[in-house]
């Protein structure tokens, strides 16, 4: 039985990562997560009891207990998602992300490089460290053109530079050490246990308590949807099917104006509330997040063409399971808030 370390695996896309592992496939799994305000046991429902999982309550900066865990699982693959990755997060404090998302990926490579370099054989063969990283390394776009693997790098938010640097990082223990590594690129994931701080569940949650909806400047920001369990797919496609090396950009085609998402929500919970209440009267335009880029949108046909990977939802079928799935598991989004909804507040003023 082939071992999987998953960094992150408490958050929003590691846990839906894990969730299809267990799942799916035949993999035993290492989940390796620091638990900080974005990761949640309660995102991994009934899994603890499986044979077939671990959790592993470390800090991937935190040497000496990764390289303990890497030698006790000997893991055939890692996928590391375990980031810092709220832009308006990391206008107020950059540090944390350099810390975690520059530091701790330095970390990583290091011990997986110990450990590629002690195996032999086919266990050596098949080793590969990827990495989960993001379209917001590349910058912004205008209305036209799309993002491609080899767009040059233009981050424009602490988040996105601390996340261009660890993918440097990873090409440069390629290049340098010949460690076995793939990286993606995503668009904007959205689907089912996201933290409420993106944009799809703060809607979903401010709607349904008919408070005001912030949307920031005019809406007019464009990004490209893309739902988790597409992504988790995509994933490993890649870590299985990828080429050592190789970049692959992961995207929804859904091309989606921010009001547009906001404005599809509304609608969606006038449906299913119906009781005549307009939920879009609760839009508030509040000032713009400093730097905010205009628009990010991916050209996957690499991964389409090389992997046979496509995406199975549309934005329309993605976005109303998912507003469904938040009106279901209310007690979860208490659970991951600590009941205290008030931390729905704006962040990422810069002030």
């Amino acid at each position: 039985m082939k071992t999987i370390i998953v960094t992150g695996g408490a958050g929003f896309i590691g846990s839906a990562l894990i969730r299809h592992l267990i799942a799916n496939t035949d993999y035993r799994v290492v989940n390796v997560d620091k638990l900080t305000y974005a990761g949640h046991l309660a995102s991994l429902p009934h899994i603890e009891e499986g044979p077939r999982y671990r959790f592993a309550h470390y800090d991937i900066c935190d040497r000496e207990a990764m390289q303990k865990l890497v030698k006790e699982e000997q893991p055939t693959y890692f996928i590391h998602l375990a980031a810092e990755s709220h832009v308006d997060r990391s206008i107020d404090g950059p540090a944390e992300f350099i810390q975690t998302n520059i530091v701790g990926t330095s970390v990583l490579l290091e011990i997986a490089r110990e450990h590629y370099d002690s195996l032999e054989g086919e266990a050596k063969n098949q080793f590969r460290f990827h990495h989960v990283s993001t379209d917001e390394v590349y910058g912004e776009l205008g209305w036209e053109g799309f993002f491609v693997e080899d767009t040059p790098y233009d981050p424009r938010s602490p988040y996105s530079a601390s996340k261009a640097s660890s993918d440097h990082l990873v090409r440069a223990w390629h290049h340098t050490f010949k460690l076995p590594v793939t990286i993606t690129n995503c668009s904007n994931n959205y689907g089912p246990y996201q933290f409420p701080e993106k944009l799809i569940p703060v809607v979903i949650l401010k709607a349904r308590n008919h408070d005001a909806i912030p949307v920031y400047g005019k809406g007019e920001n464009v990004r490209d949807w893309l739902h988790v369990d597409d992504h988790v797919r995509a994933i490993m496609r890649v870590v299985e099917d990828g080429k050592d090396g190789e970049t692959y950009n992961i995207g929804g085609h859904n091309e989606k104006a921010n009001i547009e998402v906001v404005r599809t929500i509304c609608s969606i919970l006038d449906e299913t509330a119906n009781d005549g209440f307009d939920h879009a009267s609760l839009i508030s335009f509040v000032t713009d997040r400093p730097g905010h880029d205009l628009r990010y949108a991916i050209d996957a046909s690499k991964i389409e063409n090389e992997l046979g990977w496509t995406p199975d939802e549309t934005f329309e079928t993605g976005i109303r399971s998912t507003v469904h799935w938040y009106l279901d598991n209310f007690d979860w989004c208490r659970t991951v808030l600590g009941g205290d909804e008030t931390k729905l507040q704006r962040l990422g003023l810069g002030g």
